[in-house]
């Protein structure tokens, strides 16, 4: 098997367990607070022993400034993870998904935003494109936005959020440079940690039980194993192989959906879902003006980032 068949298995493969993610949320009936807690503290776990046993932490390359752009882009990730979470709750995971996958486009507009990367007329199109479909995959109508939409329009809004938070993040750790992102993404998840103990309800975890499993393997499968195979892929792909199993994820993720729970979209919504995918990989396959060396999150694919 030559490098890039192999890269293309261990990615697609990372995508695919990234598509599982939801269930194992729902599945173990915790708060997404919780949820995202016992994910990065075990992820870390799982992270750190794999750094370790590579012999990583050896000339790893931080420098305070590296290390605290590290640390901003774990705050970002965690609380995008929480977000996400909550969406699976108020809307589905085929819908939080699919919404969520407009992560791209967040990239695109913040580094025009805050970074001054042109932004050419053919990228805002295809933006355009994407949030024309994004209205479709949502279902929303403008009885919703009267106060008929209830907790389904939160969930939407919930997963746009999470959205750009992982863009953000994106933003953050693209400008760290001469790190693996192995140890970068250790520092985000043991950042959160801290961060979210104060939100964290360990007395609602008494009663949880054999649903444990599906928290550890939040954590072991789907931040450590998972990172693993995306960052090694990453080394041995194009950008175009990259970008296009990228949406292994959220192909993987409405069928478990409708598997497991019998959610699937309508078909005004999934109408929306090639607009979302053909603007996606359309602004991922563009030539940058401005190429910047470094690595991007992985919470949820990477994006994901990640996811």
């Amino acid at each position: 098997m030559n490098t890039e068949s192999k890269g293309t298995l261990e990615l697609t493969a990372a995508m695919a367990l990234s598509g599982t993610l939801g269930i194992f949320v729902v599945e173990s009936g915790a708060s997404a607070f919780n949820v995202v807690f016992f994910r990065v503290l075990f992820g870390a776990l799982a992270l750190g022993g794999y750094v370790l046993a590579r012999g990583y932490f050896r000339g790893h390359g931080f420098t305070p400034k590296k290390l605290s752009l590290a640390a901003l882009g774990g705050l970002f990730i965690v609380f995008n993870w929480v977000f996400l979470f909550e969406s699976y709750e108020n809307t589905s995971i085929s819908v939080a998904t699919v919404v969520y996958h407009t992560q791209p486009f967040y990239v695109v507009l913040l580094g025009a935003l805050f970074f001054r990367e042109r932004l050419t007329a053919a990228k805002a199109g295809w933006i355009g494109l994407a949030f024309a479909g994004l209205i479709l995959v949502s279902g929303v109508t403008p009885a919703d936005f009267a106060g008929g939409g209830g907790s389904y329009l939160l969930g939407v809004g919930q997963a746009l959020a999470a959205a750009l938070l992982y863009g953000l993040s994106t933003i953050v750790t693209k400008r760290i440079t001469g790190v693996r992102p192995h140890l970068i993404a250790l520092v985000q998840v043991l950042v959160g940690i801290p961060l979210l103990l104060p939100f964290a309800d360990f007395g609602a975890m008494s009663g949880t039980g054999a649903d444990w499993g599906w928290l550890i393997g939040l954590g072991l499968i789907h931040t450590g194993l998972m990172y693993v195979l995306m960052y090694s892929a990453y080394q041995k792909l194009p950008t175009t192989k990259i970008a296009v199993l990228a949406f292994t994820y959220p192909a993987v993720a409405m069928v478990a959906d409708w598997a497991v729970y019998g959610h699937h979209i309508g078909l005004v919504q999934a109408l929306g879902v090639p607009l979302i995918v053909l603007a996606s990989l359309k602004v991922s396959l563009a030539k940058s003006p401005r190429t910047v060396a470094g690595s991007t999150p992985a919470p949820a694919p990477v994006a994901s980032s990640r996811r």
